[in-house]
């Protein structure tokens, strides 16, 4: 997948998997990455939204949510956990098909 911003280090390329979050709710959150050396990965994922990026099998997804002001840590989810199952020919931006642990991040 073309990375228009902040492409992941090159020395995790083997470690690269395409993941998927969903926010159910309906309030805003904040997705971000954290435990990735030389990285910085944050977005804005609003309510029904659906986020696909691309992560280190290592990493973890922080979810963030809250008001103007301030937010709080309200999950922090394994990308292992957000993986999207597809063959190797699946194109990235198609709709995917998530493994049964999403459903975990959609509670």
């Amino acid at each position: 997948m073309p990375h228009i911003l902040d492409p992941l280090p090159q020395n995790n390329a083997d470690d690269e998997i395409c993941c998927c979050y969903v926010n159910s709710t309906s309030q805003i959150q904040v997705a971000r990455i954290t435990n990735v050396n030389n990285w910085y990965f944050e977005r804005v994922v609003f309510p029904g939204q659906r986020l696909i990026f691309e992560a280190p099998i290592y990493g973890y997804l922080e979810i963030h949510t809250g008001m103007m002001a301030s937010s709080i840590l309200s999950d922090k989810i394994p990308c292992q956990q957000l993986i999207v199952l597809g063959g190797d020919d699946a194109h990235p931006f198609s709709i995917p098909a998530v493994s049964t642990e999403l459903q975990y991040a959609a509670k």
